[in-house]
C-alpha cells in the first residue's frame, strides 16, 4: 500500500487545498493530510491545530482513504513513522517552487527513502491561498469560492471578530 503525505498549516483550509487532497486521494493507496506548525506563521495562526484538523475532517469526510492527523516535528521523522514513499506538496506559481524545492532537498536528506512529488494547482486556484481568504474576509469580502462550505460560517465567524487561537 503507498502512503503519502500532504503537509500544511491550512489555516484555513482553501478549496486550492482540497484539490491537491482529492487528486492525491486518486492516485495513492492511503493520503495522511498533516497539519504542521510553519515556525514562521506560529504567531498569527486564526486557528488553533486542533481547529485545523476538525476543519480538515469535515472537508475530507467523503474521502474513504484519506486520514487527518497533526504533528508538531521534522516531517522526515514523521514519514519515516507513517511509512510515507512521499510527500506531495501543491504548487501555485513559479514562486512557491524555490521554497518547496528546499524543503524537498532538506527532507531527503533526512530521510533518503522520502521523496517528494509536486503537483500543479489547477488556473482557478492559481491565486489561492490560507492569506487570500483571511484578507478577503477580513474586509467584509465573498469567500464562498475559496473554501469549503462546509466550514465557511466556521472561518467567517472567527476572522470577522478578530479572533485568534
Amino acid at each position: 500500500m503507498k502512503t503519502v503525505i500532504c503537509p500544511g498549516s491550512f489555516d484555513p483550509v482553501t478549496m486550492g487545498h482540497l484539490d491537491i487532497i482529492r487528486r492525491s486521494a486518486k492516485m495513492f493507496d492511503k493520503v495522511l493530510v498533516v497539519v504542521m506548525t510553519n515556525y514562521h506563521k506560529r504567531n498569527t495562526y486564526v486557528f488553533s491545530a486542533d481547529e485545523r484538523v476538525d476543519l480538515l475532517k469535515r472537508c475530507t469526510r467523503d474521502m474513504e482513504n484519506v486520514e487527518v492527523e497533526q504533528y508538531d516535528g521534522l516531517l522526515a521523522e514523521y514519514a519515516r513513522q507513517k511509512n510515507a514513499v512521499a510527500v506531495v506538496k501543491g504548487l501555485r506559481a513559479v514562486s512557491d517552487f524555490e521554497y518547496e524545492f528546499q524543503q524537498a532537498l532538506t527532507n531527503k536528506k533526512l530521510n533518503s527513502e522520502l521523496e517528494t512529488i509536486f503537483v500543479t494547482t489547477t488556473a482557478e486556484n492559481m491565486f489561492l491561498s490560507s492569506s487570500v481568504v483571511k484578507q478577503v474576509c477580513e474586509l467584509g469580502g465573498d469567500i464562498s469560492n475559496f473554501v469549503p462550505e462546509e466550514i465557511r460560517d466556521d472561518i467567517i465567524k472567527r476572522i470577522s471578530r478578530g479572533e485568534r487561537e
